[in-house]
């Protein structure tokens, strides 16, 4: 996995829209009271908390140590843990997992599926969104020319986006009957005059390696930009979600 550091108060702060979409994902997963349920990526512990009260028994799980101790600031009580999703060493569980934007950051994604099929009891179930082909494809147009104005190459990227028939396959080999897939826009504005520069800094913050003066280039992306990514008073990131339901299989 990329090793990212994030800072969980600005996530919260301008970002708050990853979780907020989550909930779209709780309406599908329909927890019910006394279930095990799995937050996989469980960020800053909006979704832990929602189960909780849902009255399922949540338990979430981050890599990034920022994300779980604000989860367990904000939430006082709910079980988070530090965790690497390619290596849970969990065995039959829960009864569901639920994971929201968090798959794409694991470009092993075979072995993120077979964690997370192990962690699942037989007839679980698996309740997913992440990022997919073509995910701020502008966006990430714009600092690139920006990069190559300076003479910088184009750095490794953290990211897998896959497709439909690409992540099916990953999951069905890793035990799981996929149920249903979508892969859909799904433009999303952004907090702030300052949205684009914020959202390099926190998810892409590998698009600034070797760079002299980032504040610089942060305003060259946004000039780019403008044209293709503002509009209606506010900045838009061009997102593509692939959602995925998934059960386990005996």
């Amino acid at each position: 996995m990329a090793t990212q550091h994030w800072d969980a108060a600005l996530y919260d702060d301008r970002h708050s829209f990853v979780a907020g979409y989550g909930a779209e994902l709780l309406r599908l997963l329909a927890p019910r009271p006394g279930e095990r349920i799995l937050d996989a990526g469980c960020g800053t512990g909006d979704h832990v908390a929602a189960l909780r009260d849902a009255g399922a028994i949540a338990v979430g799980v981050d890599a990034a140590p920022e994300m779980v101790a604000r989860a367990r600031a904000r939430f006082p009580g709910i079980d988070v843990r530090l965790a690497d999703l390619r290596d849970l060493g969990m065995r039959e569980e829960f009864d569901a997992v639920l994971s929201n934007a968090v798959l794409h950051w694991i470009p092993e994604a075979d072995r993120a599926a077979a964690s997370l099929a192990a962690a699942l009891r037989p007839g679980g179930r698996l309740v997913a969104e992440l990022g997919g082909t073509g995910n701020v494809a502008t966006l990430l147009a714009g600092v690139q020319a920006a990069r190559r104005a300076r003479g910088l190459p184009e750095p490794a990227q953290p990211w897998y986006y896959p497709g439909v028939a690409e992540y099916a396959t990953v999951l069905e080999q890793a035990g799981f009957e996929v149920t249903e897939a979508r892969l859909f826009d799904r433009p999303t504005r952004l907090q702030g005059s300052d949205a684009i520069a914020n959202w390099v800094r926190m998810f892409g913050s590998h698009l600034l390696t070797d760079v002299a003066d980032p504040a610089a280039l942060l305003a060259e992306v946004e000039q780019r930009l403008r044209p293709i990514l503002h509009r209606d008073g506010g900045w838009w990131a061009d997102y593509r979600r692939l959602r995925i339901t998934a059960v386990r299989r005996d």
